[in-house]
């Protein structure tokens, strides 16, 4: 036993004592690597989708994207809570408690699948009458009802894959997280031409091959969890439900889920504001439809390039929360300020490819798309991209103050600028402009969030300079 502590405490130790870009590089590959194969599930189907019906299919697909972020939300607030749990209890040495929490998590992330999928099923028109502001255009809510209706039969799977995933790298196995990932983008990937362009299946082929590589991501975390490598093994036999548990399992979860939750709402409210001002603008009978259109491929494009500043957000975490412990602050400094430079050169690079091949980019996802997709799409997607250079900045930033003991701080900030001032931005300008009011409410969102959180960290590293003498 002391060997292996010896071991774990070496391990951890090298936090505090390697070069920090090596520490950084080495924790963010994988990292960034599960979080491109999780957008991949989405970019891919909408590619497919695009090419292989046509641009208006890419509109039904957006009506479910909030849908499928409250489904996201669900499992990081029981798939992060729990792994919260677990990381806490096997330090405390008590697995049987971090074994509890695997039990609960799965119990409670199999159970909301279900009940979503059951509601779903059952109020399917109304949900997407909620989902949708295309009151007459009944070819874009056909294509989502197709969709929706089996994208909704893999909630369960969707779930536990994701969900499971945390607390398995919650027990030291991230590479069996990245693989689960990269299977299930890379079956995505492979199915979808077959099912949409062989076997004809439309946005209901894009479905299945969404669900099926949700389902084989799921059994390998299943698998692996009750195989006998992991430190802590499911056991469904031996489940005792606990209302306690779970009360603590979600108020570990919370955080993370509430962003979820409200940029679901952000979706929503995006998807009814094409509907509501897409005609007028674009001067065509089904302007709703290909504004809804555009956005979503906006939208894959913003996520393609956001996700590895995640992913080194996630790299950066245990080197500063290490270090921050430690009260080595000036190595903090320089992980947060190598892991802005990162993620400020990614963001920095993908706005000049959206800059100089917006066009291209569309035409990726829709070859023969219509003059009014090409004159709204490239346009759209340059302006709302317009301060993405500084989003590292305000994602990495954010992270800090989770480090420095201050949750609070961090899901303000968070929400800041993906709801509290979007949301207001958006109800407002597209009141005034209409849909390029609309449109116009991403980058002065994205300024606002960036002076205040801005303000906020320098006034956070002048504290830590003043009580621990950190020479800036």
């Amino acid at each position: 036993m002391s060997e292996l502590n010896t071991g774990t405490q070496t391990a951890a130790s090298r936090l505090g004592t390697e070069p920090i870009g090596k520490l950084l590089f080495r924790f963010s590959i994988p990292a960034i690597t599960g979080m491109l194969a999780n957008a991949l599930y989405n970019v891919v189907d909408r590619i497919f989708v695009g090419q292989g019906v046509n641009e208006i299919a890419l509109g039904g697909l957006s009506l479910a994207l909030p849908l499928m972020t409250v489904t996201l939300a669900f499992a990081m607030l029981f798939g992060i809570g729990a792994a919260n749990m677990i990381s806490m209890r096997l330090g405390q040495g008590r697995k049987q408690e971090a074994e509890n929490a695997l039990d609960h998590c799965f119990f409670l992330l199999v159970g909301t699948g279900i009940l979503m999928t059951v509601l779903g099923l059952f109020f399917l028109e109304p949900l997407l009458s909620l989902l949708s502001g295309q009151e007459g255009n009944e070819e874009t809510l056909g294509y989502a009802r197709s969709y929706m209706r089996i994208i909704l039969y893999g909630s369960v799977f969707s779930l536990v894959g994701f969900g499971l995933s945390h607390c398995t790298r919650a027990q030291g196995f991230p590479a069996i997280t990245m693989i689960a990932m990269i299977m299930g983008a890379g079956i995505n990937t492979i199915l979808d031409p077959i099912f949409i362009f062989i076997f004809k299946w439309g946005v209901e082929g894009a479905a299945w091959a969404t669900v099926i590589s949700q389902a084989v991501s799921a059994f390998w975390i299943l698998r692996f969890n009750m195989g006998k490598k992991p430190v802590i093994r499911l056991k469904l036999r031996s489940f005792k439900p606990s209302l306690a548990i779970v009360l603590q399992i979600m108020a570990f979860g919370s955080a993370q889920s509430l962003l979820q939750f409200a940029i679901s709402s952000v979706q929503l409210l995006y998807n009814k504001s094409m509907g509501w001002y897409g005609a007028s603008a674009l001067g065509v009978a089904n302007g709703g439809a290909i504004a809804l259109s555009g956005m979503n491929i906006i939208i894959a494009i913003q996520m393609l390039i956001v996700m590895p500043v995640f992913g080194i957000n996630q790299g950066a975490q245990p080197i500063l929360g290490y270090n921050y412990g430690a009260k080595q602050f000036r190595r903090v400094l320089g992980t947060y300020l190598r892991a802005i430079a990162a993620g400020t050169v990614i963001c920095t690079a993908g706005y000049i490819v959206v800059v100089l091949f917006a066009e291209h980019l569309v035409r990726l996802f829709t070859p023969d798309g219509s003059a009014a997709l090409m004159a709204f799409t490239p346009r759209a997607m340059r302006t709302i991209t317009l301060f993405l250079p500084a989003a590292g900045f305000q994602i990495i930033s954010t992270n800090l103050f989770v480090v420095t003991g201050r949750p609070k701080i961090s899901i303000f900030l968070s929400l800041l600028r993906q709801c509290i001032v979007l949301i207001p931005c958006i109800l407002i300008f597209g009141r005034i402009w209409g849909l390029w009011g609309v449109i116009a409410a991403a980058p002065v969102s994205d300024v606002l969030s960036v002076l205040v959180t801005g303000t906020m960290i320098i006034f956070e590293l002048r504290k830590l300079r003043g009580t621990q003498e950190l020479a800036l």
